[in-house]
Protein backbone atom coordinates (compact mmCIF):
# COMPACT_ATOMS: atom_id res chain seq x y z
CA UNK A 1 0.00 0.00 0.00
CA UNK A 2 1.47 3.36 -1.00
CA UNK A 3 2.08 5.93 1.74
CA UNK A 4 0.80 8.63 -0.58
CA UNK A 5 -2.46 10.15 0.70
CA UNK A 6 -5.49 8.61 -0.92
CA UNK A 7 -8.66 10.71 -0.90
CA UNK A 8 -11.88 9.03 -2.03
CA UNK A 9 -14.87 11.33 -1.86
CA UNK A 10 -18.55 10.59 -2.08
CA UNK A 11 -21.12 13.39 -2.20
CA UNK A 12 -23.78 12.65 0.41
CA UNK A 13 -26.10 15.53 -0.41
CA UNK A 14 -26.96 14.43 -3.95
CA UNK A 15 -29.16 11.39 -4.56
CA UNK A 16 -27.79 11.07 -8.10
CA UNK A 17 -24.23 10.30 -6.93
CA UNK A 18 -23.19 6.71 -7.62
CA UNK A 19 -22.02 5.58 -4.20
CA UNK A 20 -21.82 1.97 -5.42
CA UNK A 21 -19.18 2.95 -7.98
CA UNK A 22 -17.29 4.95 -5.36
CA UNK A 23 -17.33 2.08 -2.88
CA UNK A 24 -16.21 -0.43 -5.55
CA UNK A 25 -13.23 1.77 -6.48
CA UNK A 26 -12.31 2.09 -2.85
CA UNK A 27 -12.48 -1.62 -2.03
CA UNK A 28 -10.29 -2.44 -5.02
CA UNK A 29 -7.50 -0.60 -3.20
CA UNK A 30 -7.97 -2.08 0.25
CA UNK A 31 -5.44 -4.57 1.53
CA UNK A 32 -6.90 -8.06 1.69
CA UNK A 33 -9.65 -7.23 -0.76
CA UNK A 34 -10.41 -10.97 -1.13
CA UNK A 35 -12.38 -11.73 1.98
CA UNK A 36 -12.34 -15.30 3.28
CA UNK A 37 -15.19 -16.77 5.24
CA UNK A 38 -13.48 -18.70 8.06
CA UNK A 39 -16.62 -20.55 8.98
CA UNK A 40 -17.08 -21.68 5.39
CA UNK A 41 -13.52 -23.02 5.16
CA UNK A 42 -13.81 -24.82 8.47
CA UNK A 43 -17.09 -26.39 7.39
CA UNK A 44 -15.61 -27.44 4.04
CA UNK A 45 -12.69 -29.17 5.76
CA UNK A 46 -14.97 -30.87 8.28
CA UNK A 47 -17.29 -32.13 5.55
CA UNK A 48 -14.35 -33.49 3.55
CA UNK A 49 -12.97 -35.31 6.59
CA UNK A 50 -16.36 -36.77 7.56
CA UNK A 51 -17.06 -37.87 4.00
CA UNK A 52 -13.66 -39.58 3.98
CA UNK A 53 -14.40 -41.38 7.23
CA UNK A 54 -17.83 -42.42 5.98
CA UNK A 55 -16.36 -43.80 2.75
CA UNK A 56 -13.62 -45.60 4.66
CA UNK A 57 -16.22 -47.04 7.04
CA UNK A 58 -18.23 -48.44 4.14
CA UNK A 59 -15.18 -49.93 2.39
CA UNK A 60 -13.60 -51.33 5.53
CA UNK A 61 -16.85 -52.69 6.91
CA UNK A 62 -16.66 -50.71 10.13
CA UNK A 63 -19.56 -50.69 12.50
CA UNK A 64 -22.79 -48.91 11.67
CA UNK A 65 -22.20 -46.68 14.71
CA UNK A 66 -19.22 -44.98 13.07
CA UNK A 67 -21.22 -44.37 9.93
CA UNK A 68 -24.16 -42.98 11.98
CA UNK A 69 -21.85 -40.61 13.82
CA UNK A 70 -20.45 -39.29 10.52
CA UNK A 71 -23.96 -38.75 9.15
CA UNK A 72 -25.03 -36.99 12.37
CA UNK A 73 -22.02 -34.66 12.26
CA UNK A 74 -22.64 -33.91 8.58
CA UNK A 75 -26.26 -32.98 9.43
CA UNK A 76 -25.07 -30.73 12.29
CA UNK A 77 -22.62 -28.93 9.99
CA UNK A 78 -25.33 -28.47 7.37
CA UNK A 79 -27.63 -26.95 10.00
CA UNK A 80 -24.85 -24.62 11.19
CA UNK A 81 -24.17 -23.49 7.62
CA UNK A 82 -27.88 -22.87 7.00
CA UNK A 83 -28.16 -20.84 10.23
CA UNK A 84 -25.02 -18.87 9.37
CA UNK A 85 -26.34 -18.11 5.91
CA UNK A 86 -29.66 -16.95 7.40
CA UNK A 87 -27.90 -14.74 9.93
CA UNK A 88 -25.75 -13.20 7.22
CA UNK A 89 -28.57 -12.43 4.79
CA UNK A 90 -28.29 -8.86 3.47
CA UNK A 91 -31.72 -7.91 4.75
CA UNK A 92 -30.94 -9.32 8.21
CA UNK A 93 -27.62 -7.51 8.40
CA UNK A 94 -29.22 -4.31 7.16
CA UNK A 95 -31.90 -4.52 9.84
CA UNK A 96 -29.30 -5.07 12.56
CA UNK A 97 -27.18 -2.19 11.30
CA UNK A 98 -30.19 0.11 11.07
CA UNK A 99 -31.11 -0.75 14.64
CA UNK A 100 -27.56 0.01 15.80
CA UNK A 101 -27.48 3.36 14.00
CA UNK A 102 -30.90 4.27 15.34
CA UNK A 103 -29.95 3.40 18.91
CA UNK A 104 -26.69 5.35 18.64
CA UNK A 105 -28.42 8.32 17.06
CA UNK A 106 -31.07 8.49 19.78
CA UNK A 107 -28.36 8.82 22.42
CA UNK A 108 -26.19 11.23 20.42
CA UNK A 109 -28.99 13.55 19.27
CA UNK A 110 -29.87 14.48 22.83
CA UNK A 111 -26.47 16.15 23.08
CA UNK A 112 -26.55 17.74 19.65
CA UNK A 113 -29.78 19.47 20.63
CA UNK A 114 -27.63 21.81 22.72
CA UNK A 115 -25.26 22.70 19.89
CA UNK A 116 -21.82 21.75 18.60
CA UNK A 117 -19.77 22.39 21.76
CA UNK A 118 -16.68 20.67 23.17
CA UNK A 119 -18.66 18.99 25.96
CA UNK A 120 -21.39 17.74 23.67
CA UNK A 121 -18.94 16.60 20.99
CA UNK A 122 -16.93 14.59 23.54
CA UNK A 123 -20.08 12.87 24.80
CA UNK A 124 -21.18 12.02 21.24
CA UNK A 125 -17.73 10.58 20.42
CA UNK A 126 -17.88 8.27 23.43
CA UNK A 127 -21.42 7.14 22.56
CA UNK A 128 -20.48 6.30 18.97
CA UNK A 129 -17.29 4.51 20.01
CA UNK A 130 -19.15 2.29 22.47
CA UNK A 131 -21.67 1.30 19.79
CA UNK A 132 -19.18 0.62 16.95
CA UNK A 133 -17.31 -2.72 17.36
CA UNK A 134 -14.84 -2.17 14.51
CA UNK A 135 -14.12 1.49 15.29
CA UNK A 136 -11.20 2.15 17.64
CA UNK A 137 -11.51 5.95 17.87
CA UNK A 138 -14.06 8.67 17.07
CA UNK A 139 -13.52 12.42 16.75
CA UNK A 140 -15.64 15.49 16.08
CA UNK A 141 -14.56 18.93 14.91
CA UNK A 142 -16.14 22.23 14.06
CA UNK A 143 -14.73 24.17 11.13
CA UNK A 144 -11.74 25.37 13.16
CA UNK A 145 -10.68 22.89 15.84
CA UNK A 146 -11.03 19.39 17.27
CA UNK A 147 -13.93 19.41 19.73
CA UNK A 148 -13.92 15.82 20.97
CA UNK A 149 -11.89 12.60 20.69
CA UNK A 150 -12.46 9.17 22.25
CA UNK A 151 -10.58 5.88 21.86
CA UNK A 152 -7.10 4.78 20.78
CA UNK A 153 -4.71 7.67 20.33
CA UNK A 154 -6.50 9.93 22.80
CA UNK A 155 -3.16 10.63 24.51
CA UNK A 156 -2.03 12.75 21.57
CA UNK A 157 -5.26 13.43 19.58
CA UNK A 158 -6.39 15.96 22.18
CA UNK A 159 -9.45 18.23 21.83
CA UNK A 160 -8.82 21.93 21.49
CA UNK A 161 -6.17 21.61 18.79
CA UNK A 162 -6.71 23.50 15.53
CA UNK A 163 -7.51 21.45 12.44
CA UNK A 164 -4.24 20.75 10.61
CA UNK A 165 -4.95 17.59 8.59
CA UNK A 166 -5.57 17.97 4.88
CA UNK A 167 -8.27 15.28 4.93
CA UNK A 168 -10.47 17.18 7.41
CA UNK A 169 -9.97 20.45 5.57
CA UNK A 170 -10.88 18.72 2.31
CA UNK A 171 -14.07 17.29 3.81
CA UNK A 172 -15.05 20.78 5.02
CA UNK A 173 -14.18 22.55 1.77
CA UNK A 174 -15.76 20.02 -0.59
CA UNK A 175 -18.58 19.06 1.80
CA UNK A 176 -17.86 15.44 0.88
CA UNK A 177 -16.94 12.26 2.71
CA UNK A 178 -13.20 11.50 2.72
CA UNK A 179 -11.89 7.95 3.16
CA UNK A 180 -8.29 7.38 4.30
CA UNK A 181 -6.37 4.10 4.07
CA UNK A 182 -2.90 4.81 5.48
CA UNK A 183 -1.24 6.51 8.43
CA UNK A 184 0.25 9.15 6.14
CA UNK A 185 -3.20 9.90 4.76
CA UNK A 186 -4.53 10.38 8.28
CA UNK A 187 -1.78 12.91 8.86
CA UNK A 188 -0.79 12.04 12.44
CA UNK A 189 2.90 12.75 13.08
CA UNK A 190 3.13 10.75 16.31
CA UNK A 191 5.13 7.56 15.52
CA UNK A 192 3.19 5.68 18.24
CA UNK A 193 -0.21 6.38 16.68
CA UNK A 194 -1.96 3.07 15.90
CA UNK A 195 -4.57 4.55 13.55
CA UNK A 196 -4.26 3.33 9.96
CA UNK A 197 -7.64 4.07 8.34
CA UNK A 198 -10.39 6.64 8.78
CA UNK A 199 -13.69 8.04 7.50
CA UNK A 200 -14.20 11.82 7.65
CA UNK A 201 -17.82 12.91 7.10
CA UNK A 202 -18.86 16.58 7.01
CA UNK A 203 -21.62 17.88 9.27
CA UNK A 204 -23.70 20.23 7.15
CA UNK A 205 -26.20 22.97 7.87
CA UNK A 206 -27.73 24.05 4.60
CA UNK A 207 -24.95 24.72 2.11
CA UNK A 208 -22.31 25.05 4.85
CA UNK A 209 -20.08 22.41 6.40
CA UNK A 210 -19.79 23.43 10.05
CA UNK A 211 -17.82 20.42 11.30
CA UNK A 212 -16.85 16.80 10.75
CA UNK A 213 -17.48 13.36 12.25
CA UNK A 214 -14.43 11.04 12.06
CA UNK A 215 -14.21 7.24 12.51
CA UNK A 216 -10.76 5.61 12.94
CA UNK A 217 -9.60 1.97 12.43
CA UNK A 218 -6.48 -0.09 13.15
CA UNK A 219 -6.45 -1.65 9.65
CA UNK A 220 -7.90 -0.61 6.28
CA UNK A 221 -9.63 -4.00 6.08
CA UNK A 222 -11.84 -3.00 9.02
CA UNK A 223 -13.23 -0.10 7.04
CA UNK A 224 -16.10 -1.92 5.41
CA UNK A 225 -18.91 -0.56 3.30
CA UNK A 226 -21.21 -1.05 6.27
CA UNK A 227 -18.99 1.20 8.38
CA UNK A 228 -19.00 3.86 5.68
CA UNK A 229 -22.78 3.80 5.30
CA UNK A 230 -23.22 3.93 9.08
CA UNK A 231 -20.88 6.92 9.44
CA UNK A 232 -22.60 8.87 6.67
CA UNK A 233 -26.06 7.99 8.00
CA UNK A 234 -25.28 9.13 11.52
CA UNK A 235 -23.65 12.31 10.22
CA UNK A 236 -26.84 13.11 8.32
CA UNK A 237 -28.92 12.68 11.48
CA UNK A 238 -26.56 14.87 13.51
CA UNK A 239 -26.61 17.49 10.75
CA UNK A 240 -30.42 17.48 10.78
CA UNK A 241 -30.39 18.10 14.53
CA UNK A 242 -27.97 21.00 14.07
CA UNK A 243 -30.23 22.43 11.34
CA UNK A 244 -33.19 22.26 13.75
CA UNK A 245 -31.13 23.96 16.44
CA UNK A 246 -30.19 26.78 14.08
CA UNK A 247 -33.83 27.22 13.06
CA UNK A 248 -34.81 27.46 16.72
CA UNK A 249 -32.05 30.02 17.32
CA UNK A 250 -33.28 32.04 14.36
CA UNK A 251 -36.82 31.93 15.74
CA UNK A 252 -35.59 33.22 19.11
CA UNK A 253 -33.60 35.94 17.34
CA UNK A 254 -36.64 36.91 15.30
CA UNK A 255 -38.67 37.21 18.50
CA UNK A 256 -35.99 39.40 20.06
CA UNK A 257 -35.87 41.55 16.93
CA UNK A 258 -39.65 41.92 17.07
CA UNK A 259 -39.31 43.11 20.66
CA UNK A 260 -36.65 45.61 19.61
CA UNK A 261 -38.91 46.78 16.79
CA UNK A 262 -41.78 47.16 19.24
CA UNK A 263 -39.59 49.16 21.61
CA UNK A 264 -38.30 51.30 18.76
CA UNK A 265 -41.84 51.96 17.59
CA UNK A 266 -43.21 52.87 21.03
CA UNK A 267 -40.29 54.63 22.66
CA UNK A 268 -39.66 57.68 20.41
CA UNK A 269 -43.32 58.75 20.42
CA UNK A 270 -43.63 58.21 24.16
CA UNK A 271 -40.21 59.73 24.81
CA UNK A 272 -40.87 63.07 23.15
CA UNK A 273 -44.35 63.46 24.59
CA UNK A 274 -43.13 62.68 28.11
CA UNK A 275 -40.20 65.11 27.85
CA UNK A 276 -42.56 67.82 26.67
CA UNK A 277 -44.92 67.08 29.57
CA UNK A 278 -42.09 67.22 32.14
CA UNK A 279 -40.81 70.45 30.56
CA UNK A 280 -44.23 72.02 31.00
CA UNK A 281 -44.36 71.02 34.69
CA UNK A 282 -40.90 72.48 35.31
CA UNK A 283 -42.34 75.94 34.74
CA UNK A 284 -45.50 75.41 36.83
CA UNK A 285 -44.82 72.64 39.36
CA UNK A 286 -41.16 71.79 39.92
CA UNK A 287 -41.88 69.10 42.54
CA UNK A 288 -44.18 67.20 40.17
CA UNK A 289 -41.59 67.59 37.40
CA UNK A 290 -38.90 66.02 39.61
CA UNK A 291 -41.22 63.12 40.54
CA UNK A 292 -42.13 62.47 36.91
CA UNK A 293 -38.49 62.62 35.91
CA UNK A 294 -37.63 59.96 38.51
CA UNK A 295 -40.49 57.78 37.28
CA UNK A 296 -39.38 58.30 33.70
CA UNK A 297 -35.79 57.27 34.54
CA UNK A 298 -36.97 54.21 36.50
CA UNK A 299 -39.26 53.11 33.66
CA UNK A 300 -36.52 53.32 31.05
CA UNK A 301 -33.95 51.67 33.28
CA UNK A 302 -36.29 48.69 33.74
CA UNK A 303 -36.96 48.68 30.01
CA UNK A 304 -33.25 48.21 29.36
CA UNK A 305 -32.76 45.69 32.17
CA UNK A 306 -35.74 43.44 31.44
CA UNK A 307 -36.42 43.91 27.73
CA UNK A 308 -34.75 40.69 26.55
CA UNK A 309 -36.01 38.03 28.96
CA UNK A 310 -39.20 36.91 30.69
CA UNK A 311 -40.49 38.68 33.78
CA UNK A 312 -43.50 38.11 36.06
CA UNK A 313 -46.96 39.55 35.66
CA UNK A 314 -46.42 41.43 38.92
CA UNK A 315 -43.36 43.19 37.50
CA UNK A 316 -45.19 43.90 34.24
CA UNK A 317 -47.96 45.56 36.28
CA UNK A 318 -45.32 47.76 37.96
CA UNK A 319 -43.97 48.78 34.54
CA UNK A 320 -47.51 49.56 33.44
CA UNK A 321 -48.20 51.73 36.49
CA UNK A 322 -45.01 53.73 35.93
CA UNK A 323 -45.88 54.17 32.28
CA UNK A 324 -49.47 55.23 33.02
CA UNK A 325 -48.38 57.76 35.64
CA UNK A 326 -46.41 59.52 32.91
CA UNK A 327 -49.37 59.38 30.51
CA UNK A 328 -51.68 60.61 33.29
CA UNK A 329 -49.41 63.61 33.76
CA UNK A 330 -49.86 64.41 30.08
CA UNK A 331 -53.60 63.80 29.67
CA UNK A 332 -54.88 64.43 33.18
CA UNK A 333 -58.51 63.38 33.78
CA UNK A 334 -58.92 62.41 30.11
CA UNK A 335 -57.54 58.95 30.90
CA UNK A 336 -58.11 56.65 33.86
CA UNK A 337 -56.73 53.19 34.60
CA UNK A 338 -58.33 50.47 36.73
CA UNK A 339 -56.42 47.33 37.70
CA UNK A 340 -58.37 44.17 38.52
CA UNK A 341 -55.68 41.53 38.94
CA UNK A 342 -56.00 38.26 40.82
CA UNK A 343 -53.09 38.12 43.27
CA UNK A 344 -52.62 34.42 42.53
CA UNK A 345 -51.48 35.35 39.00
CA UNK A 346 -48.74 37.81 39.98
CA UNK A 347 -45.97 35.21 39.68
CA UNK A 348 -47.07 34.19 36.19
CA UNK A 349 -44.02 34.29 33.85
CA UNK A 350 -44.47 36.34 30.70
CA UNK A 351 -42.47 38.26 28.10
CA UNK A 352 -41.93 41.92 28.96
CA UNK A 353 -43.94 44.60 27.15
CA UNK A 354 -47.20 42.68 26.95
CA UNK A 355 -49.61 45.07 28.72
CA UNK A 356 -47.96 48.47 28.17
CA UNK A 357 -48.34 48.39 24.34
CA UNK A 358 -52.00 47.42 24.70
CA UNK A 359 -52.68 50.30 27.09
CA UNK A 360 -50.75 52.69 24.86
CA UNK A 361 -52.86 51.57 21.90
CA UNK A 362 -56.02 52.20 23.92
CA UNK A 363 -54.84 55.74 24.70
CA UNK A 364 -53.61 56.46 21.19
CA UNK A 365 -56.58 55.05 19.28
CA UNK A 366 -59.48 54.99 21.72
CA UNK A 367 -59.82 58.59 22.96
CA UNK A 368 -62.79 60.65 21.77
CA UNK A 369 -62.17 63.97 20.03
CA UNK A 370 -64.68 65.78 22.24
CA UNK A 371 -62.58 65.31 25.39
CA UNK A 372 -64.70 62.65 27.08
CA UNK A 373 -62.59 60.67 29.58
CA UNK A 374 -61.30 57.28 28.52
CA UNK A 375 -61.67 54.48 31.06
CA UNK A 376 -59.15 51.64 30.69
CA UNK A 377 -59.42 48.41 32.68
CA UNK A 378 -56.67 45.79 32.94
CA UNK A 379 -58.11 42.53 34.23
CA UNK A 380 -56.44 39.20 35.05
CA UNK A 381 -58.87 36.53 36.25
CA UNK A 382 -59.86 32.91 35.79
CA UNK A 383 -61.27 32.15 32.37
CA UNK A 384 -65.05 31.46 32.61
CA UNK A 385 -64.92 28.77 29.91
CA UNK A 386 -61.84 27.06 31.36
CA UNK A 387 -60.86 27.57 35.03
CA UNK A 388 -57.42 26.10 34.23
CA UNK A 389 -56.62 29.23 32.24
CA UNK A 390 -55.99 32.87 33.13
CA UNK A 391 -57.78 35.46 31.03
CA UNK A 392 -55.76 38.67 30.59
CA UNK A 393 -57.58 41.63 29.04
CA UNK A 394 -57.14 45.34 28.38
CA UNK A 395 -60.51 47.01 27.75
CA UNK A 396 -61.49 50.63 27.08
CA UNK A 397 -64.78 52.47 26.52
CA UNK A 398 -63.43 54.57 23.67
CA UNK A 399 -64.24 55.10 20.00
CA UNK A 400 -63.92 51.40 19.09
CA UNK A 401 -63.80 50.09 15.54
CA UNK A 402 -65.97 48.12 13.17
CA UNK A 403 -65.78 44.37 12.60
CA UNK A 404 -63.79 44.69 9.36
CA UNK A 405 -61.04 46.74 10.98
CA UNK A 406 -60.98 44.46 14.04
CA UNK A 407 -60.27 41.46 11.83
CA UNK A 408 -57.68 43.30 9.74
CA UNK A 409 -55.40 44.83 12.37
CA UNK A 410 -53.60 41.55 13.07
CA UNK A 411 -53.00 40.82 9.39
CA UNK A 412 -49.48 41.29 8.03
CA UNK A 413 -50.80 43.66 5.35
CA UNK A 414 -52.11 46.12 7.95
CA UNK A 415 -49.33 48.67 8.43
CA UNK A 416 -50.78 51.20 10.88
CA UNK A 417 -49.16 51.67 14.28
CA UNK A 418 -52.07 49.87 15.88
CA UNK A 419 -51.58 46.77 13.71
CA UNK A 420 -47.78 46.67 14.04
CA UNK A 421 -47.90 46.86 17.84
CA UNK A 422 -50.61 44.22 18.18
CA UNK A 423 -48.86 41.84 15.78
CA UNK A 424 -45.61 42.13 17.73
CA UNK A 425 -47.43 41.34 20.95
CA UNK A 426 -49.38 38.39 19.54
CA UNK A 427 -46.31 36.90 17.81
CA UNK A 428 -44.34 36.98 21.05
CA UNK A 429 -47.28 35.53 22.97
CA UNK A 430 -47.48 32.59 20.56
CA UNK A 431 -43.72 32.05 20.82
CA UNK A 432 -43.80 32.06 24.63
CA UNK A 433 -47.10 30.36 25.51
CA UNK A 434 -48.13 28.59 22.30
CA UNK A 435 -50.65 29.29 19.51
CA UNK A 436 -53.69 29.16 21.80
CA UNK A 437 -52.52 32.37 23.55
CA UNK A 438 -52.75 34.72 20.58
CA UNK A 439 -54.60 38.01 20.91
CA UNK A 440 -58.38 38.24 20.54
CA UNK A 441 -60.03 41.56 19.69
CA UNK A 442 -63.62 42.54 20.47
CA UNK A 443 -64.72 46.03 19.46
CA UNK A 444 -67.78 48.07 18.57
CA UNK A 445 -67.83 51.63 17.22
CA UNK A 446 -68.60 54.12 19.97
CA UNK A 447 -68.51 51.50 22.74
CA UNK A 448 -64.85 50.61 23.05
CA UNK A 449 -62.37 47.81 22.45
CA UNK A 450 -61.24 44.78 24.43
CA UNK A 451 -57.98 42.98 23.65
CA UNK A 452 -57.40 39.70 25.50
CA UNK A 453 -55.36 36.52 25.61
CA UNK A 454 -55.31 33.36 27.75
CA UNK A 455 -52.46 31.74 29.69
CA UNK A 456 -52.29 28.20 31.10
CA UNK A 457 -52.37 28.21 34.92
CA UNK A 458 -49.77 25.45 34.98
CA UNK A 459 -47.20 28.07 34.11
CA UNK A 460 -47.70 29.87 37.42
Amino acid sequence: MSDKMQLHTSRIDSPTTSSESHHADYYDQLEGATRVDALGIAAFIAIAVLCGFATLALLAGWSVTVLAICVFLLAAIAFALAYSHSARRPDHLQALESERISRTANEALSYMGEGLTSENAQAVCEIILAASPSTVAVAMTDDQQVLGFAGRGADHHTPGRPIVTRATQTALERKETVVLTSKTAIGCRDPRCPLRAAIVVPLKVGARAIGTLKYYYLRPSQLTETELVAAEGLARLLSTQLVNLELEAQAVLATELELKALQAQINPHFLFNTINTISAYIRTDAETARHLLRQFAAFYRRTLEHGDHPITLGLEIQFLQQYFELEKARFGDQVNLTLDVDSAALELPMPSFMLQPLVENAIGHGMFDDGRPLEITVCVAECDQNPEMWLVSVADDGVGMDADLSSEVLERTHNTGLGVALRNVTDRLRGFYGPESELQIESEPGKGTKVSFIIDKLLT
